[in-house]
């Protein structure tokens, strides 16, 4: 067998390739959650963890205020580049919708980010700006994005984690051969 090369982690930031994954993410979503019944879509992986109804809420609450909003507050370069603290958790406090009028919301917001992003036209001096977290302290508008980047990554592998796990006990002995199970 051929052995890769290590390429762990050493991919660069840019906007194409970032925008690429950025708009698959909502048909991912509507292919992994679109009309399933909420023993799915509410299922966790116990007290105080996120289900896959949830992390969509919380997709959601970032299209409207985090990303693009940060961006903003970035490209700017006003006095003030403060980004307003995320709350995480609004999602939570949200009322019960249909989870198809849930996924339309998130398609319509993301394309309406990735318009704005690739209107922007920005370089690499853009992509080196800085913004200052909350938590962070400075940060820059290339890291932002990647970030947008690698979140909506993680939290599509968190729906998918939580989904196998509901039969975590019923694959048997195949558990063994399925880490996502022990995640």
């Amino acid at each position: 067998m051929k052995e890769r090369p290590d390429r762990a982690g050493t991919m660069e930031f840019e906007i194409e390739t970032g925008a690429a994954v950025l708009e698959r993410t909502p048909g991912t979503l509507r292919a992994m959650l679109s009309g399933l019944p909420p023993a799915w879509l509410d299922a966790t992986e116990g007290a105080g963890t996120w289900s896959p109804y949830d992390v969509l809420g919380h997709l959601i609450h970032g299209e409207r205020t985090d990303w693009i909003p940060r961006a903003r507050i970035i490209l700017a370069q006003g006095p003030d580049r403060r980004f307003t603290p995320f709350d995480r958790f609004a999602q939570l406090r949200q009322d019960r919708r249909p989870i198809d009028e849930l996924l339309g919301e998130f398609e319509l917001l993301r394309t309406g980010s990735l318009r704005e992003l690739r209107g922007w036209r920005l370089t690499s001096e853009h992509l080196n700006l800085e913004g200052v977290h909350p938590e962070f302290g400075a940060v820059t508008l290339r890291q932002l994005l990647a970030t947008w980047v690698a979140h909506d990554l993680g939290h599509i592998a968190q729906v998918a984690r939580v989904m196998a796990r509901q039969y975590r006990e019923a694959v048997g002995p195949w558990r063994a051969y399925l880490p996502v199970m022990d995640r």
